[in-house]
């Protein structure tokens, strides 16, 4: 009798937590899956950690569980409230069967975010964040590039299938409690649900306690000794759920007094006292993801001097142009690479794109020349409105804009992104032509972007490199030789400033350009026909200082609003590179590069006697205190102006 006493108290019990008990297992189930995320993200992007031992490996690990705990209950917050909400027919089959229903939908997404950025990693260097959405949400044509990945990941295609298959599987459903008195059934049930739930909300905070805060994104920083490690830390569905709906630029208060930041550091550029504006025709081209690495005359050093590069025309027009040693870009993607190089604003926190921010009063080189008679547009062979381009191109002052839209051929069109460079470079050769003179005009290429493709008629004539994107590199520098073929016989040309560089890097196979500052490295390239912008200097430079060293050497007469140094007047000791990664400022001065994180140093690298920045020297360079005050005065002046829409001079 005392043994049947025993059994019916344990069924009971069983009863009682048999749908929490569930709930365990079946989220442990999306913890395995998460692990198993993480280890296969590193294994394919095990190139950009050459420095990783078990003991840290360990330690990011750790913290790792801490995100994917969050991310979990985020993803399922529902389920879990569905799941142990006191309702006594939800042990019925059907309820049960829209349960497994939900539990496996919602996690086929968290899973896949994972899996797709261990792809997608490798042009960011970064977990994706909310802003994805709007960057990608005026795109016609990501079914055709998500197809096209589908099938060169096919094996991370096959584990999703696998992971949701063990999923489904391995479900465990609570066991039916129709037998059980109602009251017990209530009363249980409701004191489960509210254990539960504080529990929940701690979880998904990161922590217990009023002195915790809500964990985002840059506390995974406390598990790293890079910040390009904060991506084996992170998991997608938390990077999304944690930047939804954030304002991205808070004023840090740095200074209190306005006219010490203004001392440290302004980006109004005041005109020369002798200035004299001399109009020149200006054509700035930005090429899809020409990362320095590619180009044989800007590495006369790697490979031991044996290194030739992939893009002979360059190399050659390099020699009459010029460049700098150290050269970057301020962003990552595609629509960091505008507003840095027409507008001098870097990326900070989000891409400027997709804030706020972007609704404020703007110029750039075309509306600052604009003002001085100038006539202005903008080429970009992609779809109109694709990633933002024709928006932000009228709203800083392009008057017209050639899309894919005013090409008029989709004979010429690549089938997934744009008219091909070669045809779309000889269609804005033509327009040129037409355009009264003086006039300022941008272009951004297409062809050597992701899936790395190139027109049937060049198969076997550029031959494949290491890299998937060579062979694009090779047939857009062939596309440039014609297009200054072709407006070398123009009259306009002699008359005219070109500036070449490149949106951001993407596949690199050295590994001085897989460092945090290596995956910044693109070409800076300023041409005159008339010779008169010639040598290479041994410098920083960075996409911001192009508007004003466009404007510096034309003599412009009007001050303007931009972050970055006039390369042909300004000195050398003043130059800086400046960009943002995982929650942490980059900041390149003199021979150092320093890394912030909105508080404090947290590394600093003599790159250019450590390329490959082994040694942390941090708190015993002299220049880290002076570099820290100009920074912060920097970010200061960034947010301050973003906040209270102060971008131009009145």
């Amino acid at each position: 009798m005392v043994k049947s006493r025993k059994d019916r108290i344990k069924k009971q019990l069983g009863l009682m937590f048999s749908a929490f008990i569930s709930t365990i297992c079946n989220l442990s189930l999306i913890y395995i899956c998460f692990f198993i995320c993480r280890i296969v993200f590193l294994l394919v992007n095990l190139s950009y950690y050459p420095d990783l031992n078990a003991s840290h490996l360990f330690e990011m690990f750790n913290g790792g569980v801490m995100f994917d705990t969050s991310a979990i209950l985020y993803t399922n917050a529902l389920y879990i409230l569905l799941m142990l909400f006191p309702l006594h027919y939800k042990e019925q089959s059907t309820y049960q069967k829209v349960m497994k229903g939900l539990f496996i939908a919602t996690n086929t997404v968290a899973i896949a975010m994972n899996l797709m950025d261990t792809v997608y990693f490798q042009y960011t260097n970064r977990r994706t964040t909310a802003s994805v959405f709007s960057q990608f949400k005026h795109e016609d044509n990501l079914e055709n590039i998500i197809g096209i990945e589908l099938l060169h990941n096919w094996y991370l295609v096959l584990l999703a299938v696998l992971l949701i298959f063990c999923l489904y599987k391995l479900y465990r459903k609570p066991i039916s409690s129709s037998s059980e008195n109602l009251w017990i059934y209530y009363f249980s049930r409701t004191a489960v649900l509210a254990a539960v739930v504080p529990f929940c909300i701690f979880g998904m905070r990161g922590g217990i306690g009023y002195a915790v805060r809500p964990i985002t994104v840059s506390n995974a920083n406390q598990y790293v000794n890079r910040p390009i490690e904060t991506a084996i830390v992170l998991n997608t569905p938390f990077s999304i759920f944690r930047t939804i709906g954030k304002k991205p630029f808070t004023n840090p208060h740095y200074f209190a007094d306005a006219v010490e930041l203004e001392h440290i550091y302004t980006p109004v550029h005041q005109p020369a006292d002798n200035a004299k504006l001399r109009k020149m025709n200006v054509v700035v081209l930005i090429m899809e993801s020409f990362g320095k690495e590619y180009i044989g005359e800007l590495n006369k050093e790697l490979e031991n001097g044996q290194y030739k590069g992939y893009t002979p025309f360059l190399d050659s027009l390099i020699h009459q142009s010029l460049t700098f040693e150290y050269s970057f870009s301020n962003g990552r993607s595609s629509i960091d690479g505008m507003p840095s190089i027409l507008s001098g604003i870097p990326k900070f926190l989000e891409s400027f794109f997709l804030t706020p921010a972007s609704l404020n009063n703007l110029s750039s080189i075309g509306s600052e020349l604009k003002k001085e008679g100038y006539y202005t547009a903008f080429f970009h062979g992609a779809q109109n409105g694709s990633m933002g381009f024709e928006a932000y191109a009228r709203t800083v002052g392009y008057t017209d804009y050639f899309g894919r839209t005013e090409y008029n051929n989709d004979a010429d069109f690549d089938g997934r992104w744009s008219i091909w460079d070669e045809e779309f470079f000889q269609f804005m050769a033509d327009k040129l032509s037409t355009f009264p003179q003086p006039f300022s005009v941008g272009l951004f290429s297409a062809s050597s972007h992701h899936p790395y493709v190139i027109p049937e008629r060049y198969k076997g004539v550029f031959a494949d490199g290491p890299l998937a994107i060579h062979k694009c590199v090779r047939y857009t520098d062939n596309a440039l030789r014609l297009f200054f073929e072709k407006v070398s016989k123009e009259p306009w040309f002699n008359n005219t400033l070109f500036v070449i560089t490149a949106d951001h890097t993407n596949q690199t196979d050295h590994p001085e350009y897989q460092t945090e500052l290596g995956v910044y490295s693109v070409p800076i390239i300023f041409y005159t026909p008339n010779g008169d912008l010639v040598g290479h200097v041994n410098s920083i430079a960075q996409q911001t200082d192009i508007m004003p060293t466009v404007l510096g050497y034309l003599g412009y007469e009007k001050p303007y609003v931009a972050f970055g140094n006039d390369l042909v007047h300004s000195p050398v000791d003043k130059r800086y590179a400046v960009s943002y990664t995982n929650g942490v400022y980059q900041f390149v001065k003199g021979n150092y590069f320093m890394q912030f994180d909105g508080s404090k140093t947290i590394a600093i690298y003599d790159f250019v006697n450590d390329k490959f920045l082994k040694t942390n020297l941090k708190d015993s360079v002299p220049e880290q205190v002076a570099m820290e005050l100009e920074l912060k005065a920097l970010i200061q002046q960034y947010m301050q102006r973003m906040e209270e829409n102060r971008l131009v001079v009145n």
